[in-house]
């Protein structure tokens, strides 16, 4: 069928992700992610211009093994704006947000007093501003009782760019389990197979 490119969020080494990758492989999809500096086996410090240069590097080696059109873009949470920085600048076949932010600083805007002004200043994520340009199918996943990342936000998303983005709304998800709501399952399954023109033939 292709490749899953995964984003992750910005916890953990993909030693604590990898079981996510059981949804794509029994399926029939090939599976990759990435350590973000700092993480597991990745050394060197992180920043905004890194994380998107490995992010692209890590793309551009994958198209050297699948045509784009079967390149799946997946971003979970702080890798959401990654992955659509990437599609941006790319043709994959079809880009998934599952609980993404609106741009990094409204995000992070009501904890302006715990964060500290370094990462103000070292990230500008702008995901509202990225998916101007991405070419392909965009869905996006959230749970509605989402407290860390507003449900709000992928609503302001989809209302930006109404024309170029699904919203599957999970009710009752918050941030961290929404593999525990059968809806997630029943959204990725029908955003993977049932229609499969998102993906490239």
């Amino acid at each position: 069928r292709g490749v899953v490119f995964y984003l992750k969020g910005n916890s953990k080494s993909i030693k604590g992700w990898g079981k996510f990758a059981k949804d794509f492989v029994g399926n029939g999809y090939d599976f990759f992610m990435m350590d973000y500096r700092g993480f597991g086996k990745s050394r060197g410090k992180r920043s905004q211009t890194k994380v998107f240069n490995d992010a692209q590097y890590i793309y551009k080696w994958l198209t050297l093994e699948y045509p784009e059109q079967k390149i799946v873009l997946y971003g979970r949470s702080w890798g959401s704006g990654v992955a659509a920085r990437i599609a941006s600048w790319n043709k994959p076949g079809l880009l998934i947000l599952d609980s993404p932010y609106f741009s990094f600083y409204y995000n992070v805007n009501r904890y302006l007093f715990f964060i500290p002004l370094r990462w103000l200043l070292r990230y500008d994520i702008r995901t509202d501003q990225y998916l101007q340009t991405v070419a392909c199918p965009i869905h996006i996943m959230h749970g509605t009782k989402d407290r860390l990342i507003s449900f709000v936000q992928s609503e302001m998303l989809k209302d930006l760019y109404p024309d170029k983005i699904v919203l599957h709304n999970i009710d009752g998800a918050r941030h961290n389990n929404l593999p525990d709501f059968p809806a997630f399952f029943e959204a990725l399954y029908n955003i993977l197979y049932v229609e499969p023109e998102n993906v490239g033939k």
